[in-house]
């Protein structure tokens, strides 16, 4: 029995589902967001938290700050509140609104940026943000998640050997690519390992980390508005890309039997299933990374007005998203205003961007 006395002290390493019953293919799922954080991104919080502590980048004096769409914004809440740090958040309106209710909850400040920046998107402008406000007062670290080698180097010492403790023979390992401090990691490892795995990279339509042109995306988690600068593209075999609909379509598969899981998972298990299904792996030991949970996207993927507003009537049909439900901004704007409608609490400002949390 587990005993412990700080938050980020357990996570599950052990658990994997056999979807084989759900998706007719050999794919065990490694669900990673059975810890207090709820997504495999307490690993690289805890990393980097840590790192910066030993080399003397973080004092008590610090206020932590970081660029997050939520999963890893969570984690470093938890971190804060457990070691006493102040922390804010620097996310956009796209985020999960129980995502930023969480982190508030734990003690943290949130800043929402309304604006795309130019070229990046609205990690640019995030990006941005973080730096003019680190170069206004030096009590600011930023642990930047996007270049910090401490978000693989989690993954190298851990997630990597949990996986090839219960699976000896893997053959092909599906890592979905945000940062790619997950991706990297794995990689790197499974690469001196003792036998060849064929590492799968699983990306959404619309990010720009493997080329291509960029794309809305509404769901936060996987891909990138810029290239990752952890990423070596020498340690992919392969990159798959999964259209949002098809992500939203498995999250609601897995539901309906019982597994509630989130839009990053939802989105490495269609990808995975795609490319098992236009392979011969009937002798092939396969294993896919679920980074999170779907408690946090009840109010998005789960829900159905949302669902109808910004993807229309037709997304959980196999025939897709209908043409054109892309080009507008007003599904989006009708979803937010009738949300607000039914949040009793907060204003409608306040629903959308939470207010700028002063430090």
């Amino acid at each position: 029995m587990p005993v412990i006395s700080v938050p980020y002290a357990f996570n599950e390493e052990e658990l994997y589902v056999d979807l084989r019953s759900i998706f007719g293919h050999s794919l065990y799922l490694k669900c990673e967001g059975f810890n207090f954080a709820g997504s495999i991104k307490l690993k690289a919080a805890t990393e980097m938290v840590e790192t910066a502590e030993r080399d003397g980048v973080l004092t008590p004096k610090s206020i932590l700050v970081e660029s997050s769409s939520g999963n890893l914004g969570v984690a470093l809440s938890m971190i804060a509140a457990s070691k006493g740090y102040r922390f804010l958040c620097v996310t956009d309106a796209r985020g999960n609104l129980s995502t930023r209710l969480m982190m508030e909850a734990l003690g943290s400040q949130v800043h929402v940026i309304a604006d795309q920046e130019a070229n990046g998107g609205f990690l640019g402008a995030r990006i941005e943000y973080i730096r003019a406000l680190c170069a206004s007062d030096d009590r600011y670290v930023w642990l930047s998640q996007y270049t910090n080698p401490s978000n693989w180097k989690a993954h190298f010492r851990t997630t990597a050997p949990e996986i090839a403790r219960q699976f000896p023979r893997l053959d092909v390992l599906f890592v979905g690519a945000g940062t790619t401090g997950t991706l990297m990691g794995c990689a790197r490892y499974f690469r001196e390992w003792h036998r060849p795995v064929r590492i799968i990279a699983v990306d959404s339509v619309g990010s720009v980390s493997f080329g291509g042109p960029p794309g809305r995306r509404m769901i936060p988690g996987l891909g990138m508005s810029m290239r990752p600068p952890l990423l070596d593209e020498s340690y992919v075999d392969e990159v798959i890309r999964v259209e949002e609909a098809d992500t939203i379509r498995t999250c609601h598969r897995l539901a309906r039997r019982g597994f509630l899981l989130g839009g990053s998972t939802g989105t490495v298990v269609s990808g995975a299933s795609d490319w098992l299904a236009r392979h011969d792996a009937r002798e092939l030991t396969a294993v896919a990374i679920g980074p999170d949970l779907g408690e946090r996207y009840l109010d998005t993927i789960y829900h159905t007005n949302w669902l109808e507003d910004i993807y229309g009537e037709d997304v959980l049909n196999s025939r897709g998203v209908p043409a054109g439900s892309w080009d507008s901004d007003a599904p989006a704007a009708r979803w937010r205003r009738r949300l607000d409608l039914q949040t009793g609490d907060l204003n409608g400002d306040q629903h959308h961007q939470l207010q700028d949390r002063k430090t």
